[in-house]
């Protein structure tokens, strides 16, 4: 293949190369190698006279000069704009002494693979090098989907580095990233592919619209993750509502997807990738950060997803942006005027991709540092705190009774005596219940691990009449409820006392409560409705297993 002349001019005073063919996407635009721009440039330079768009013959000085078939320089004042750069591949281009260069971008992947490249802190906007749902100047047989170049040097200064990522953010398909950590003069190769996600099937547009799931807290969160009372450290807690786990991973690829306008973490969801450093802090310190907010120093820039204490932290957890990251002794500062001064050397973290981990389609592996309610999690899920430890959650789960009537009918679940009754007697109390301000109610024997964390208990009065109570908190073997009165109605040392699960008037055609899974138990369900549509008293069993379980209420017309 040859340039094709009638879409390039040369101007010999200015020393203008410029592309005059149609654009990307229109006609019939062309395309050229550096070397390919080379012989043209020379061609022309042999010439006895030049004649029309192209100023140069014999006279004029060389206008460029090859240093391998994929380094080309032009000499000044020749030279190319951003526009023309659009045209020209497999190589680079110096020019106006080394003040401005181009460097070639190969990328080996599928054909149809589309990519965005990050440059600067930011996702360059116009990516031209995706055209028509395949890359430009790709080659099928030598497994190249992209051949284009990028502008790295500008006013004799590297554009950060001259450090570039790419991207491939498809939605419905796998995602990617590969870093090049300074251009070189030539090409240089990303190696970006994706292929089908068989996680990842809902239609976009259906996804957009589960705002429902949302990042319930930003910045250091602790979560109790495998529930054994000590917390575990995050960037966030994500609820994914009343939805599945992986319809939050669905949620979290289209937050970040090519062309993403969604904003996470002050970052658009296009540019966001999760926390890349972990950078240790001492003193001097200075003010209050944000929950997260920019951070820079001398030499870099990046996003502070987390710090462990917002004014006196001894660790912080970014996503970089610019620079590099900072070594020991140097000072940081945020967007919000706080500071604090690095004591060692920065820790790299893996990049996830997308950046919430990977989806099995029931469980998610978790990205490090990405966070989940644990009332939304499973056993098959697996999160990674910012410890770098990773942490299994316990088998939370349900049991539902179906068939009420919202506003209508009484339901109470509770345990199971043995013979098909409730179990009145699960507790007794350890001391009497006398005071006029009672907070804590102490039984005998522990709390079963399987007791919700919060929910109601009945106590067995001096009138005889099991009185309801619900509670915030259940530690050992006491109950926290909200201050009661007991000073003229007590409770007397060995009283009766029992969990009731579900015990309420029906909100809705259906209500439930979660447990942590320890071990199969039967409970006992009655439902009455003695309203506007009676029916006869419903009593039954139900048991609660590794998957939960439930209870249908019969309605028997009592009318």
């Amino acid at each position: 293949m040859t340039i094709t002349a009638a879409d390039w001019s040369v101007d010999r005073t200015t020393g203008n190369i410029r592309y005059i063919g149609t654009d990307h996407g229109v006609g019939s635009p062309s395309y050229a190698t550096v070397i390919e721009l080379h012989r043209w440039l020379q061609d022309l330079a042999d010439d006895a006279s030049y004649s029309g768009n192209d100023q140069v013959d014999i006279t004029d000085a060389t206008p460029s000069e090859r240093s391998t078939d994929n380094i080309i320089t032009l000499m000044s004042p020749y030279n190319i704009d951003d526009a023309a750069s659009e045209h020209l591949y497999d190589g680079s281009i110096v020019q106006l002494g080394g003040a401005t260069i181009y460097d070639g971008i190969v990328n080996f992947g599928n054909t149809d693979v589309q990519i965005q490249l990050i440059q600067d802190g930011a996702v360059i906007v116009d990516d031209w090098w995706n055209q028509a749902g395949v890359g430009l100047n790709a080659s099928a047989a030598a497994g190249i989907s992209h051949r284009f170049m990028v502008k790295v040097r500008t006013a004799s200064a590297d554009v950060d580095g001259r450090r570039l990522i790419g991207t491939c953010r498809r939605f419905n398909k796998t995602y990617a990233e590969f870093s090049i950590n300074g251009t070189s003069r030539g090409n240089n190769v990303l190696a970006l592919s994706d292929a089908a996600d068989l996680n990842n099937v809902t239609a976009e547009a259906t996804v957009s619209g589960w705002a429902t799931i949302t990042n319930t807290t930003s910045g250091y969160k602790g979560l109790d993750v495998n529930n054994d009372s000590t917390l575990e450290y995050f960037y966030s807690e994500w609820n994914r509502a009343a939805l599945s786990i992986n319809q939050l991973y669905e949620r979290m690829k289209w937050l970040s997807r090519d062309g993403s306008v969604s904003t996470l973490y002050g970052l658009s969801g296009e540019l966001f990738r999760g926390i890349t450093h972990e950078i240790p802090l001492t003193t001097p310190r200075s003010g209050t950060f944000a929950d997260f907010e920019k951070v820079t120093w001398s030499g870099g820039e990046g996003q502070m997803l987390a710090i462990d204490s917002k004014t006196a932290g001894t660790k912080l957890w970014m996503q970089l942006l610019k620079g590099v990251a900072p070594g020991a002794g140097v000072l940081i500062t945020g967007t919000s005027t706080a500071t604090a001064t690095t004591s060692g050397v920065a820790t790299a973290r893996a990049v996830a991709k997308p950046f919430c981990g990977q989806s099995t389609g029931s469980a998610l592996i978790g990205a490090y540092g990405f966070g989940v309610e644990t009332a939304d999690l499973s056993n098959a899920d697996l999160l990674t705190a910012l410890n770098s430890s990773t942490y299994q959650p316990p088998n939370n789960v349900t049991f539902t009774v179906f068939g009420l009537v919202a506003s209508e009918d009484r339901v109470l679940v509770g345990p199971e005596n043995g013979a098909g009754g409730l179990k009145v007697d699960q507790f007794t109390l350890n001391g009497a219940l006398t005071g006029a301000a009672v907070t804590a109610v102490v039984v005998n024997g522990a709390i079963p691990s399987d007791t919700p964390a919060t929910g109601t208990i009945r106590i067995n009065r001096a009138d005889g009449l099991y009185s309801l109570h619900a509670y915030s908190a259940r530690v050992g073997s006491t109950f926290t409820i909200s201050s009661t009165n007991f000073s003229t109605n007590n409770a007397a040392n060995g009283a009766n006392v029992f969990i009731s699960y579900i015990d309420k008037l029906a909100a809705a055609a259906s209500e439930s409560f979660t447990v942590v899974y320890n071990a199969p138990r039967t409970l006992f369900v009655r439902v009455r409705d003695g309203g506007g549509t009676p029916i006869k008293t419903f009593e039954s069993t139900g048991a609660i297993g590794t998957g939960g379980g439930s209870a249908t209420a019969i309605r028997t017309s009592d009318a």
